[in-house]
This record gives structure tokens, sequence and C-alpha cells, in this order.
């Protein structure tokens, strides 16, 4: 049995031990051998009556014959494959064709801009490239970046495609019979998802068939998943887990690229037609939904568990969420990175009300406690290597430090990027697996509860030392007319001053000098009430902050900064 460094006594035994041989695909014959005619998919688009679903029995064919046909035309096992497909039917088959055959699906977000991506591409080399007829089309102009690529399929009609079809290698191969998975071991490479490049150029993560095992045993641990619930899949691959879970998963009309652009009335239509029962997005989601729904008096009542990551979730929001939610329900705010998934949790009814007045008090944003199987320490705050780990590492307990974390969840490496590897991972004694520093500042309280304080790359350096941005963030954003806001250092590293850049509410931005006047005394007082905020004078108002492309919801504090100080100038 595969081990991972752990000993018999750690909490990942919890929910049982690593087989050491493993392909995560295994859930999907599982699934259509055990209940067929269960929807596996469905794709919440349009009208209901044309809404696409697809048994687990459908599904299974339809990926064998995908993975027959892949097999037929190259040997694609251990090849990396780039996947540029819509989230639906055709996302879900794919991945798990290519999981069977041995393949390693390379993932990355393509609002990460042309640029960056195919900056990406070229650093893969895939020999492989399936994607929809514009990611087709843009292969082609771009051929320097494409390079490598010895298969290319078309996820569309056959008049606008490039080569072979996914259509045709499902009808050429659909009589082809039971696909067997690959015999892969714990550690066998399973895909490459690549981070959002939110602070800093987008890293390619290694994932291994093992931790995409573990992965979803730690979810059921934390969560309880049964079999049979329904997931509104707002963060595509999550939906990959659900199979493995024995769940449904629903994709509503949402563009993943543009999450805060959703249709709220689109999105609670596909929960309740479909009556799903648990849902995973991002907050720029749920502040459309939340306010949509108290507004028109809807309670999402089948909706008993809500998951939410991808930036601080405030409690506002949270309490908002329960009023909506049966009796029964909950909103948990999961902590973790492309790199470490889960690594903490916490869930509303923790938060709100006993948490509420600490938060805007500011003592930061509360994360929980970490995730079965999480090994999780606080080290001194430092942007060197460090090469290998030493009890001395660790701060106090009550001060801030940078979360590090191992586990059987925890990925090892940056793929083709020693450099980023060697500035996250942190060698540990033995064979144990290695630590890997999450980048972001935060601090035990006496009761054990992590709480989050800011990115390390957000810090700023002021006369007086470091200071992280949340927990001050936090005092002001209490403010009705705030929809958020984004603590930033103007000047000098080491003589930065704190500048509150805010966003108000629609309709609320101040045009005139006696507004922003207002607006500035108005805030002042909120942070004279709060020692830490109490030294933040210098307000600016922006209409619209720049944010990530994966959850709509990460500031791009660095863009700000520029911003913040070309108005100060």
């Amino acid at each position: 049995m595969k081990t991972l460094g752990l000993t018999e006594t750690d909490p990942f035994w919890a929910f049982g031990r690593l087989p050491d041989r493993v392909n995560i695909a295994r859930y999907l014959p599982e699934m259509a051998a055990k209940c067929p005619d269960r929807p596996a998919i469905i794709v919440a688009r349009g009208p209901k009556a044309d809404w696409p679903c697809i048994s687990y029995g459908e599904l299974e064919e339809r990926s064998n014959a995908i993975a027959h046909g892949l097999l037929r035309r190259m040997d694609i096992s251990g090849k990396r494959v780039c996947l540029f497909v819509r989230p639906g039917i055709d996302l879900i088959a794919v991945t798990y064709a290519l999981f069977k055959a041995g393949a390693i699906p390379v993932i990355a977000d393509p609002g990460m801009g042309r640029e960056r991506l195919l900056a990406v591409i070229e650093k893969m080399r895939p020999e492989v490239f399936i994607g929809i007829p514009l990611a087709n089309a843009v292969r082609r102009v771009f051929r320097k970046s494409f390079a490598s690529v010895r298969l290319a399929v078309t996820v569309g009609p056959r008049f606008l495609a490039f080569g072979p079809t996914l259509e045709g290698l499902i009808r050429e191969n659909r009589q082809a019979g039971t696909f067997t998975c690959r015999d892969t071991s714990a550690d066998d490479e399973a895909a490459i998802l690549f981070t959002s490049g939110s602070t800093g150029p987008p890293k390619g993560v290694t994932y291994t068939h093992g931790m995409f095992d573990a992965q979803v045993r730690a979810l059921h641990a934390l969560y309880g998943f049964r079999p049979g619930e329904v997931d509104l899949a707002c963060l595509p691959l999550f939906a990959l887990f659900n199979t493995a879970l024995e769940m449904t998963s629903v994709f509503p009309e949402l563009d993943p690229s543009h999450p805060a652009k959703c249709d709220p009335a689109r999105i609670v239509a596909a929960i309740q037609e479909t009556e799903a029962t648990t849902s995973f997005g991002s907050p720029a989601i749920w502040r459309r939904v939340v306010p949509w729904c108290l507004e028109h008096d809807v309670r999402l009542k089948t909706l008993e568990r809500v998951l939410i990551a991808g930036a601080p979730v405030p409690p506002d929001l949270i309490e908002s969420f329960l009023n909506i939610l049966p009796v029964r329900g909950d909103v948990y705010t999961p902590y973790g990175a492309t790199e470490a998934l889960p690594v903490s949790s916490i869930s509303g009814r923790e938060i709100v009300p006993a948490l509420t007045d600490k938060i805007r008090g500011g003592w930061g944003t509360p994360i929980g406690r970490p995730a079965p199987g999480i090994d999780l320490k606080l080290i001194e705050i430092t942007d060197d290597a460090i090469e290998d780990w030493r009890e001395d590492l660790e701060v106090e307990q009550g001060e801030q430090g940078e979360v590090c974390v191992r586990g059987p969840v925890v990925t090892q490496e940056y793929e083709e990027d020693p450099a980023a590897t060697q500035l996250a991972k942190i060698r540990a004694e033995g064979t144990s697996p290695a630590w890997h520093r999450m980048g972001d500042i935060a601090y035990f309280d006496a009761d054990g509860l992590l709480w989050f304080c800011g990115r390390k790359a957000h810090l700023l350096a002021t006369s007086e030392g470091l200071r992280t941005p949340v927990p001050t963030e936090n005092v002001f954003n209490v403010h009705p007319r705030v929809h958020r806001t984004a603590l930033v250092g103007a000047g000098v590293p080491g003589e930065e001053t704190p500048v509150l850049v805010v966003e108000p509410v629609a309709g609320a931005l101040p045009h005139t000098k006696a507004e922003r006047d207002r607006f500035d005394s108005e805030l002042a007082k909120l942070g004279r009430r709060v020692h830490i905020a109490s030294d933040v004078d210098t307000f600016l108002y922006h209409p619209g902050f720049p944010v990530d492309v994966r959850h709509n919801a990460k500031i791009d504090r660095e863009e700000l900064k520029r911003w913040a100080e070309e108005q100060l100038a």
C-alpha cells in the first residue's frame, strides 16, 4: 500500500489507505455497472426541453469509444494532451478517456490571455490537441506554439474540423466494446493543471492518480457527499470528482472565464429544475445569485451544501445565503489552491454569527482547521528558497506566518519549472513528501482556528514592518456603500504608505469632491474604531477592480497598486 511517507497515526488514515495501483478513471466503469441509467451529466443551457443529458452507462460507452479511437490513431499513453473543450458532456467523456488510456491532459484557462496561453502550450509541448473549432483555428494560426502536436481532434461540426472529429472517433469505435484502464500507479502522472496566474505567471501543477484519488476521499470525509446527489458544477473540473462520489453533474449556463457575468435567474432555474443538492463555485457567482433570490423571495429548498472558494467570503454573503437555504443547509468555504486542495474548511454556521464581530474587528478571515490528512505548519515569512525543513522555521501560536502543508492531496512539483519548484517546496526528512509553501499568510488563534490575512506577494512593506491587507480590509468592508476594498502600499518598499482602494457598490461611485470627502469621512470613522485600521487615512475610489480569470473574485492587487500610485502622483 502507498503511504506517501505518512505514518499509521496520521489523520489521512481516517478516510483510508491509498492503493499502490490506482487510476482515477476506474470510478466511471464502476458507476456504469452499478447504476447505468442514473443521469451522469445534465447540461442546463437553453430551454429545459433541449437540455442534453447522458447516463452513466452512456458516458462509459462514449469514453470507451473515444479512448479506442485515439489509440487507433496514435499511442497516447504517457503523452500530453492539450484540452480546449467547453464544460459539458464532451469535456468529461474526453477527460475520462484520456485517464483510461494513460494520457496526460493539460488544462489551462483560456482567459489567462493569448500570450500567456501560447507560452504555456509551447512550454508543455503537447503531442495531442483536442479542442473546439475556434481553438483549432488558433492552433493553425500560431503554428510555432503548437509545433509539437502530432494529432489534432476537433470537438464540433465536421465542416469546421481540421482533421478527425470527436464524433467521428465515437462513431467509428462505438462497437469496440469495453476499454480496460491502463494499470497506473499512485505516483504516475495523471494531469497537468495550470494555476490562474493571479499572483505571477501561470504554473503547471503535476497531479498524480494517487492525488486525485486522495482528493475524492478527503472531500467525502469533509462534506459527507451521498450517492445520488445532484451537483451544480460551477467549477467544471470539480465534476470529475462527482463520478467518484456517485453524483450527477449539472452544468449551468455559465461562462467559466466570466462567472461574475452569470444570469442569476438561469442559475436558480438549473438548481430548481434538477433539484440540485450541492454546488461548488466562486464568490462572484453567489454575489449575483443570492441578492436575486432575496429580491424575488426565492428559497433554494433542495440545496443542502454550498462550497465557495477562490477568494475570502464576507460574512454578509454567508448570512444572506443561509437565509435562502433549508434549515439543514450550510455554506462551506474550503481553503486551498491548485497545488493543494482541500487544505482546510469551515462552515458558514460556524462563522455566522459567532465570528462575525472578530472578522469586522480586524482578526482576518477564518478558514477553519486542517482537512483530513493535511499536516499544516506556519513558518517565518521570507521570499528566499528553503531547501530543508527545520523545526525552528515555525512561528509561535498567534504569530503570522506563511502556510506550509503536506499530505496526499499536496502536489510535489511544477511541470517544467524547477525554479518555481525550488521556491515553493521544502524537502522533508527521509522519504516523507515535500512541504508546499502556499504563499499565504495566516495565524492560529488560541482555539486552533486558522485565520487568513493575505497573500505573501501582497504584503505592504511599511516603516513599521510587513503588514497584511485582509484584516484591515474587513474593517472597512462593512460600510453599506462598499462592495470590496484592497489595501495597497504606495511609495518605496520599506516606507510604503497604506492606501485603501475602494470599489463602491453599483451606483455609489463618488464623482464630486464633496461626495469623495463625505465617503472619506465615513470610512475614516470606521477605521478609527479598530486599532489595526486606525492609521488608514488615504482613500481612492475605483469603478471596478481587476480580478482573476478563473474565479472573477481574486483582486489583481499589483494592478491596483500601480493604479493607486498613478492617482496619487
